[in-house]
């Protein structure tokens, strides 16, 4: 179902979450993720925002990389609350992260 792997979005998570210091790290992480990466990551953050609902991921993740017309990491690092949608969608997905998220603390 995911082309990127939970450790993968935990990692974006994390870095989103450590701000400024993070920053440069994070955009450099989504943009060397591969395009159906950027995508998937793209759709779980829609999926948490209330965008589109669980059932509809891979509509989501279609749509997502229709419209890819401005760089992925700009455009996610420019949403609100990023990282409470990314554990928000994977949630709704029923992705438990409990094991990549002990990696982070």
């Amino acid at each position: 179902m995911l082309e990127i792997s939970p450790q993968k979005v935990v990692h974006v998570i994390y870095l989103s979450r450590e701000g400024a210091v993070g920053e440069a790290e994070l955009h450099a992480f989504i943009d060397n993720l591969n395009d159906e990466e950027k995508a998937h990551l793209t759709a779980i953050a829609w999926i948490g925002r209330g965008a589109f609902e669980p059932e509809d991921f891979a509509e989501a993740a279609a749509t997502a990389a229709a419209e890819a017309t401005t760089p992925t990491a700009g455009y996610l690092m420019g949403m609100p609350h990023l990282a409470e949608n990314l554990e928000s969608g994977l949630e709704a997905l029923g992705v438990d992260v409990t094991g990549e998220e002990e990696d982070f603390l």
